[in-house]
């Protein structure tokens, strides 16, 4: 009987335990931030795609007169092409397949760099918001903050203040 009566003790005393700490974790102070609106509405974000922006416009622009000439160059050989010599007509295909091709390389290169310095930027907003929401967490005593929930009540929503501390505004207590 022994036998029985002290695991069951030991199991209903752990349980008791296990139970007591529940208020203690409920205690704790959570926090949510939304990293996609941070990265989409802070100052630092904004300043980081006009950066961006500036640099890759000319490289946007060149592109788009390329596609442009390839496209006017297709359609007058479309138009023209019954009326052409053969010889012709093969040099005008190749003259479009050469710069086909140098619009496609061009596209890709400009593509591959773009999210490069994306990439970059982003990685720097992203730790300076991590710094914030460090700061945040260690001047209010929040005991954890989460990233990207799928429900969070919006008293726990730290979203502005971050937001509000990368543009270097004291946080709204």
């Amino acid at each position: 009987m022994k036998r029985i009566f002290r695991p069951l003790l030991a199991g209903a005393a752990a349980a008791l335990l296990g139970f007591a700490a529940l208020p203690a974790l409920a205690e704790g102070k959570f926090g949510f931030v939304n990293t996609e609106r941070i990265m989409r509405d802070s100052v630092p974000a904004q300043r980081a795609q006009k950066k961006i922006e500036g640099e890759f416009t000319k490289r946007d622009q060149e592109l788009t007169r390329l596609a442009e000439q390839l496209k006017r160059m297709q359609e007058d050989l479309e138009k023209n092409s019954m009326t052409m010599a053969e010889a012709a007509r093969r040099i005008k295909e190749r003259e479009i397949s050469e710069l086909d091709r140098d619009f496609q390389r061009k596209r890709r290169e400009f593509q591959e760099d773009l999210n490069q310095r994306r990439n970059e930027e982003l990685a720097q907003v992203l730790e300076q918001a991590n710094r914030a929401i460090r700061l945040i967490a260690e001047q209010e005593k929040y005991d954890i903050i989460f990233q990207d929930a799928v429900y969070a009540n919006p008293r726990i929503e730290l979203t502005d203040k971050v937001i509000k501390a990368l543009e270097g505004k004291p946080p709204a207590r």
